[in-house]
């Protein structure tokens, strides 16, 4: 095994890690990029070459030590050499997810005062335009892709070609300046401001030291070792810590091949082509791809579709037993997990939000190692995970160290409170917010705002936000987050929003998975035009009737889903319904749809609605519909009797 913590010692922060890395290895392969249908591949003297082009280029423009630079567009190359360019000058990054909201990317520019944005394409160039004054410290706008851009006249566009010539001219000029520059940067300088994650219209941004995060990197891959041999597909969003953690500080640290897809709708096509050994993926994700699976199977032949049942039944059996079914690996596993392009998996891992167990159970009976990672930004993400061996679904493992300390605050009768971390490598505290560091960290202690509780065999179980656990008007608590996972195991739906904090019963609004349900219509030959279309047939509600009633019936009588409707639309993190991470805004949901809500505890069986949706290109789209609330309180009772 390597020494990571050696090399974490050694070299300090990113620039340095790399620059190491080019010097000792600089042939070996580092990146690829899925371009045009071609894989196109960096050496370590490449991504070297890049960030120290990149890196002068800024010098040129005179950006230097305690200025921001943002980043913004699809996981690629130049998104990581820009960032680690940033770092080499003593600059700060600031990660954008490239599907921000122009009042958020506006807000955050603003607020980390960023003076230059690497930009991927026209689309974010066009959206660094629309901002206008709200950015006023931004005199830079370097894109990547050409494509499109001669229209534009504005005198801060730059190619990325030429801000890495210009690097290049003041390195002929200067000699040995970027050694020096990199020499100069330290392992508790603020390198990163990473976006928390939480609920609140506008994030906080966390000041994260990369000598800390490649310390961090070091226990957890001692924890769950990876090497130049292991190949990784970056996926999920960069600004987020855990794809930081992945595809820079352990992508730098341990040297695994870091690859980039083409596109969101080629990823699954360009995953199965590299056959990754480790992947990281959101809960939505592997969500997405057991539907899928599952929708497949609808459209197989009664055959297919026997097997599948058969299989899957089989390989739960086994696990429940602690056990592998090679009978169910013969008849359906082996060619799911071909057809998937997990055949080389040797770890996988979800994180960023809980995963129902059912969807957890479905990939570790098909032979995915899948572990389940728990943290936050604060804490540079992840610092409890499975231990080898010891996996339970409902659980988030262990520490990763033993100088990771966890407890649980004010815990209640079942042992359940807050849980409350003390880490060796947590974060500076937030930029410019000095009063949100001091209630968050005490005495060394972060306070999560998550609720949970040890069980017996020591791993953490984490419940829900704290905020978000909910009582009936009965006393009855809940976990809305836990039922929304439940009815997430099926194809059919795509979110789940469950209500009834104050109430005497629970309820569900739903959104329909519209394509898998849109497949289904068409063989079944109903007819539809739009997803709110679709999504008010009766045939749909009886479908979704269904799967409500068998999560129902896996619950106890307290739990269950009495009253639900179909959304006309998607949870969309554009309206703020969700944040980029994909979680429900719950106080959004609870004002946005609170005449629904109100109409659907008042008994209403039909509930007009007549709005506007406006999309992100500014156009809208009038809709006006009737929602169908569908009562489970006879089915539900009937349930409950038999018990």
């Amino acid at each position: 095994m390597m020494d990571y913590a050696g090399r974490a010692a050694k070299a300090d922060t990113f620039p340095k890690l790399l620059r190491l890395n080019a010097k000792e290895h600089g042939g070996e392969i580092a990146l690829r990029e899925k371009d045009l249908g071609l894989w196109r591949v960096f050496t370590w003297n490449d991504y070297q070459t890049r960030t120290h082009d990149f890196a002068l280029g800024m010098v040129e423009l005179g950006l230097g030590r305690g200025d921001v630079v943002s980043i913004i567009g699809d996981n690629r190359p130049d998104w990581v050499a820009a960032e680690i360019a940033a770092h080499a000058i003593g600059a700060m990054s600031l990660g954008l997810y490239r599907d921000v909201l122009d009042e958020e990317a506006a807000y955050l520019l603003s607020y980390g005062e960023a003076r230059l944005v690497f930009a991927e394409d026209e689309e974010q160039v066009d959206k660094l335009l629309a901002l206008a004054d709200r950015a006023p410290n931004l005199k830079h706008i370097v894109y990547s892709d050409p494509r499109g851009m001669r229209k534009y006249d504005d005198p801060r566009l730059m190619e990325a070609e030429k801000l890495a010539a210009m690097g290049r001219e003041r390195a002929a000029r200067e000699p040995g300046l970027y050694d020096r520059l990199v020499d100069a940067t330290g392992g508790e300088d603020v390198a990163i401001l990473c976006t928390t994650s939480g609920t609140t219209a506008n994030p906080k941004l966390a000041m994260l030291a990369a000598g800390r995060v490649l310390k961090h990197c070091a226990t957890y891959l001692a924890f769950d070792p990876k090497g130049p041999d292991d190949e990784y597909v970056s996926v999920l969003p960069l600004p987020w810590i855990m794809e930081q953690v992945y595809a820079l500080g352990k992508g730098l640290l341990c040297r695994m091949k870091v690859n980039f897809v083409e596109e969101p709708e080629t990823m699954m096509h360009d995953f199965r082509e590299i056959a990754p050994t480790f992947v990281l993926f959101a809960p939505r994700l592997w969500e997405s791809i057991a539907a899928d699976v599952r929708a497949g199977v609808m459209d197989s032949s009664p055959l297919k579709q026997k097997l599948f049942d058969v299989g899957m039944k089989t390989g739960l059996s086994a696990l429940a037993e602690g056990k592998r079914s090679l009978l169910a690996d013969q008849l359906l596993f082996r060619a799911l997990r071909d057809r998937l392009g997990f055949t080389r998996l040797r770890s996988a891992a979800t994180g960023g939000a809980a995963l129902g167990p059912d969807t957890f159970k479905f990939f570790q009976a098909m032979g995915v190692p899948l572990r389940t990672l728990y943290g936050q930004t604060e804490l540079l993400g992840a610092y409890t995970l499975h231990p080898t061996g010891k996996v339970d679904p409902d659980t988030t493992g262990v520490p990763m160290a033993d100088d990771i300390e966890i407890r649980i605050d004010n815990p209640d009768v079942n042992g359940v409170g807050e849980i409350v971390v003390r880490h060796p490598n947590a974060f500076l505290g937030y930029y410019k917010n000095p009063e949100a560091s001091v209630a968050d960290i005490k005495d060394g202690w972060m306070h999560s705002g998550d609720a949970g509780y040890f069980n017996s065999q020591g791993q953490l179980v984490v419940i829900d936000r704290i905020k978000d656990l909910a009582e009936t008007s009965r006393g009855e608590r809940f976990s809305p987050q836990y039922l929304e996972n439940k009815l997430k195991f099926s194809p059919y739906v795509a979110e789940a929003v469950v209500l009834g904090a104050g109430r005497d019963t629970l309820a569900a609004m739903i959104c329909i998975r519209y394509s898998i349900i849109s497949k289904w219509a068409e063989k079944n030959r109903i007819s539809f035009t739009t997803y709110t279309d679709l999504s008010s047939r009766p045939e749909v509600y009886a479908l979704l009737r269904k799967e409500v009633e068998s999560v129902n019936a896996s619950l106890p009588p307290a739990q269950r889903i009495s009253r639900f409707l179909l959304l006309y639309k998607e949870l969309d993190a554009d309206d703020g319904e969700l944040t980029r991470t994909r979680k429900v805004r719950r106080s959004v949901i609870n004002e946005k749809y609170a005449d629904i809500i109100d109409a659907i505890y008042a008994g209403n069986s039909d509930i007009p609605v007549d709005t506007v949706i406006r999309f992100q290109d500014g156009t809208t789209q009038r809709i006006r519909t009737t929602l169908r609330v569908v009562d489970l309180g006879a089915s539900a009772s009937l349930a409950e009797a038999a018990e």
